[in-house]
Formats: structure tokens, C-alpha cells, sequence
């Protein structure tokens, strides 16, 4: 689960943030027309989808500013302003999130489901095959206990072979789908709402991710100057699905990608920030989007369920204003 910024994890795939450069745009002379739409009554939103399918973060902006100036995307850029303070566990803990000192600490839950499960059933089946008659009940267990040996040789030299496999087999979590859901439509909306357009997003699994579309923070973090205004609304981003799941589990599971893609736009920062520093930013981060997805449980249930029935970001965006 993750945040990607594409030209801007996923936010991705926040697995690793990757820009790519959009130069299509639109004229700023363009004019806006209202028509009628069968998703919002007396508003044209055919412009907002085309600079959406061109990935044109400056004509994304500019579509849902006017929509907002003609009354329909309320919700868009409804919350600008964020600032930064001092922040303690206890103003989590108050907000809501459960365990809320453990919140940054990586979960090993799929992974230990994953372990075990090979190595109970290679265990269990090389007992059955130690039954076999002749050199078969030696050679077979041999074999089938070397299945366990080699995973947890591959976990030990380069685990990163093993996600796509301890991300299918996390699907048969009962928690696992609602989880994906609530983290990622957490970055989606907590984007929306600080005004940071979106490109795409995915559900499925081993490519969780939301992505995030703007060429001046693209730029910013390319070349390592992100100040802190901008530092604590990517932040702030970052730690939404985070957040969403602290407030509804006892433990949380995709933080770890979130956390990463918070500690790149923290190396990419000017000036750099201590480690207290760090840690109050994360804490002040979780508590800031915690506080949003909060206030706006209604509408990001809403939007779980549209992200989920694998809505495009036109009709997620829609969800969101209609909530």
C-alpha cells in the first residue's frame, strides 16, 4: 500500500515514487462551458476527464478550480493550509488511533503468515511422504523439506522476491481488500482535499498505490528543494492511509511504504530536519490526516466503495463531491 508521486509511490508504486514529465497542456485561455451531465446536473466535467486521461497536472488544477468557482467541487483544495506543530501520543491516542505508539513500527503479520504456512505444510507434507515405500520416503522429504530451506534463503539474501508472493497470499486475510481500500481512498481523498490532483490509482495487490500529479512538486523534489510548507502537505499525504488504518485497527500493516515515501521527501527537504524533528513531523502528519479522514468518515466511505467497484478517478472524484 503506498504513495506515489508521478510527474508525481503511490504516491507509490508509493512501491517507489516515480516522476514522469507531462508536457501536453492546456491554454489558460481556454474557456469553461457548462453543459449538462448525467453525474452532475447543469456541469460539464468532459474537460476535467480529458486533462485527467493527458495527465496534465496544470489542467487537472485548473478543471477543478472551475468547477469549485461554479459551485460543484466543493471538497477540491478545501483544506490549502497545514501547519506544522509540536504533536504528542497523546493527541493520537485522543483522536482515536489505536496503539498509537506502535503505529511506525513495520508489521511482520503477512510475512509470519506466509513463513509459517510453508513451513507447517512442507513440514506436515514431508511427514506423509516419509510413508512412501523404498528410497521414495527418503529422497521425497528430502525434497519437499528443501522448499522451506530455500525461501527462507531467498527471505534472508533479497526479501523483495518474496512481496509478490506474501502479497497473494495476504489476500486470504478476511481484513485484507477493506484494508487496501481504506489505506489507499485515505491518500486519495487527503490529496484531494489539500488540493494535490490525482492521476490513478490501483487496488490490486502487489500494486496498491495512489498516484499524485504536479509538475512544480516534481520538480521540487527532484532537485531536493522542498521547503517546509510543501514537506508537510506531501507529508501530511503520506501518512493518510497510515492514519485511516490506525483509527480502525488495533495494528496496522501498510505503513511501511508510506513511511518511506515520507523519509525520501524528507531527505529531499530544505533545510534538513533532526531526528526529533522527523519524528514530530510524522506524528504531526498522522494526527493532521487522522483529523481529516475523521471529520470526512461519510465521504471517504463513500469513495471506498467506488474505489473498490475499480471506479475511474473521474467517478472516485465524484463520489467524493456527492458524499
Amino acid at each position: 500500500m503506498s504513495l506515489s508521486v508521478t510527474s508525481v509511490a503511490s504516491l507509490s508504486e508509493l512501491r517507489c515514487i516515480g516522476f514522469e514529465s507531462h508536457h501536453t497542456c492546456f491554454r489558460n485561455t481556454r474557456k469553461w462551458r457548462i453543459r449538462s451531465s448525467s453525474a452532475a446536473p447543469g456541469v460539464d466535467l468532459n474537460t476535467l476527464q480529458s486533462a485527467i486521461d493527458m495527465k496534465d497536472s496544470n489542467a487537472v488544477k485548473e478543471a477543478l478550480d472551475q468547477l469549485r468557482e461554479v459551485g460543484w467541487a466543493k471538497k477540491w483544495s478545501s483544506q490549502p493550509y497545514v501547519s506544522r506543530r509540536m504533536t504528542s501520543l497523546r493527541e493520537l491516542t485522543t483522536l482515536g488511533m489505536k496503539n498509537a505508539e506502535n503505529l511506525a513500527i513495520p508489521s511482520v503479520r503477512n510475512d509470519a503468515a506466509f513463513l509459517f504456512t510453508v513451513v507447517g505444510t512442507t513440514g506436515f507434507l514431508g511427514v506423509l511422504a516419509g510413508q512412501l515405500p523404498g528410497d521414495w520416503g527418503f529422497f521425497v522429504p528430502y525434497l519437499i523439506g528443501s522448499i522451506s530451506l530455500i525461501v527462507l534463503a531467498i527471505g534472508s539474501i533479497s526479501p523483495g522476491l518474496l512481496q509478490v508472493a506474501i502479497g497473494g497470499f495476504s489476500s486470504f486475510f478476511p481484513d485484507y481488500q477493506e484494508r487496501i481500500a481504506r489505506h489507499e481512498a485515505a491518500h486519495f481523498l487527503v490529496a484531494y482535499l489539500l488540493g494535490l490532483p490525482i492521476l490513478g490509482y490501483s487496488l490490486d495487490i502487489g500494486k496498491e498505490h495512489v498516484n499524485l500529479i504536479d509538475e512544480r512538486l516534481e520538480k521540487l523534489i527532484y532537485s531536493g528543494q522542498l521547503d517546509t510548507k510543501e514537506l508537510d502537505r506531501l507529508a501530511v499525504v503520506a501518512m493518510a492511509g497510515l492514519a485511516a488504518e490506525g483509527l480502525q485497527y488495533d495494528k496496522v500493516v501498510g505503513q511501511s511504504a508510506d513511511l518511506f515515501t515520507l523519509q525520501r521527501f524528507i531527505n529531499r527537504s530544505k533545510p534538513q530536519l533532526s531526528k526529533d524533528q522527523q519524528q514530530n513531523l510524522t506524528r504531526w502528519a498522522v494526527l493532521f490526516a487522522g483529523s481529516l479522514i475523521k471529520n470526512n468518515k461519510a465521504i471517504h466511505e463513500a469513495l471506498m466503495t467506488a474505489m473498490s467497484k475499480k471506479g475511474t478517478v473521474l467517478e472516485c472524484i465524484e463520489a467524493i463531491e456527492k458524499a
